[in-house]
């Protein structure tokens, strides 16, 4: 932390390859999040979407929790509460990667705790949107819902989330503390209402993709490759294989099949 943020960021890109523009070409913000996911994976961090105790009844709402690191030096790990808004993701994923380049699983102690968060956040948010491009944006601070507005298109149109783009305003001094609240409270009701309309849309359409594709994404491809190499091996036993997915062991080898 001593060194900074821009010099934690750039770690990052190094160890990563990530290229803002490849993030940014990319044509939804899934797409993003899984191409850097996948840079992250590389480095041995196995990243997995988990956002319930076992079932959709034990959701956890984002407000509980985003994401969490276990720092790990043999089996770093990245959690990511996927019932938070699909464009926070990759925020969360960089925010978790930098504490696992502290070394920092869990903190306890105020505000110590406090500056390790507002750090993370800061080198995240600085990969996903640097200053000198915040700076150069000039949105229409008089009236708020042109700036809602503004700030809606000026997200979406770089694969990163609203709550980023008004944390980045707060931290640069283009607003006050108060307005930040006032703009993330908007927004997080704007994700409510657009949560509930997809999960209507999804009730109501008999397509989508089946259970294990939808598992191995949440597993995420590192922890799917390990297994099976290690199936192969024979060094894990379907049983086992089948705790560390989360599957019962008969769910193993279709789960495998789909990758």
């Amino acid at each position: 932390m001593g060194h900074g943020v821009q010099v934690a960021a750039q770690r990052i890109r190094d160890l990563t390859a990530f290229s803002l523009q490849q993030f940014r070409k990319k044509a939804t913000v899934g797409d993003a999040f899984n191409y850097a996911r996948a840079l992250v994976e590389k480095n041995g961090i196995f990243v997995m979407l988990i956002g319930n105790l076992g079932s959709h009844h034990s959701s956890l709402s984002a407000q509980l929790f985003r994401g969490f690191a276990l720092s790990d030096e043999i089996a770093p790990f990245i959690i990511i509460n996927d019932q938070d808004a699909q464009s926070a993701w990759t925020f969360t994923l960089l925010h978790e990667f930098a504490h696992i380049l502290l070394g920092l699983t869990g903190i306890s102690g105020g505000g110590y705790e406090q500056k390790v968060e507002r750090f993370c956040n800061d080198v995240a948010s600085q990969l996903l949107l640097p200053k000198d491009e915040l700076d150069a944006w000039k949105p229409v601070y008089g009236d708020t819902n042109s700036l809602v507005a503004e700030i809606n298109q000026f997200a979406a149109s770089r694969n990163i989330s609203r709550s980023l783009v008004t944390y980045r305003m707060y931290r640069s001094g283009l607003v006050d503390e108060a307005s930040w609240h006032q703009l993330s409270k908007t927004f997080n009701d704007m994700w409510a209402k657009e949560r509930s309309s997809q999960k209507e849309k999804a009730r109501a359409s008999e397509s989508g993709p089946s259970y294990y594709v939808v598992k191995r994404h949440r597993v995420g491809a590192a922890l799917v490759d390990m297994v099976r190499r290690t199936l192969a091996e024979g060094t894990l036993t379907p049983t086992k294989a089948g705790r560390v997915l989360g599957v019962k062991p008969i769910n193993v080898e279709p789960l495998l099949a789909t990758a």
